[in-house]
């Protein structure tokens, strides 16, 4: 009985320490690249981008990651503390659809810039407020949304009708 005993011990402390080692990230993971680009991945782990707004004067360069999945669209820019002035976040659709986002656990204020299908800007709901549950939507369907730091398309005369373009 005690033989056995022990075997099961020995056996429950191998299973959980293979366990704990999935746990740990690998560092490699923090300098993988988008084989498209060759930027990094975020600190989130999503893929980046290059994107280009596109004004009636000037054109204005910012790195977005992508959201792509329907988790990465659900998490969003939630809980993040700070988002640089030439960062973003996109979230692509497969299908033209009116947007709805909220600030549900949404730290800073972001300008929410939605944008149609052609790349041209529908609407822009400038800093939005933080942690509002209030939907913020688009007044048409769109192809995707994107967020900045809230501010930004007042302070680079970001508005509808211009074009947004990424990879």
């Amino acid at each position: 009985m005690i033989k056995i005993s022990k075997a099961i011990a020995l056996s429950l402390t191998l299973l959980s320490l293979t366990s704990i080692s999935g746990c740990y990230a690998r560092t490699s993971d923090s300098t993988a690249t988008s084989p498209q680009n060759g930027l990094p991945v975020s600190e989130a782990g999503l893929r980046q981008v290059p994107l280009s707004i596109r004004t009636s004067d000037t054109t204005h360069d910012f790195i977005v990651e992508v959201a792509e999945s329907s988790a990465q669209q659900a998490q969003g820019l939630m809980f993040r503390t700070r988002l640089a002035p030439d960062k973003g976040m996109i979230f692509p659709f497969s299908q033209d659809r009116v947007a709805g986002f909220w600030m549900k656990n949404t730290v800073i204020p972001l300008d929410i810039i939605f944008v149609r299908r052609d790349g041209t800007i529908e609407s822009i709901a400038a800093n939005t407020t933080p942690y509002s549950l209030e939907s913020v939507r688009s007044n048409e369907p769109v192809g995707a949304v994107l967020e900045i730091a809230a501010g930004r398309a007042a302070e680079l005369g970001i508005q509808p009708g211009n074009t947004v373009t990424w990879q």
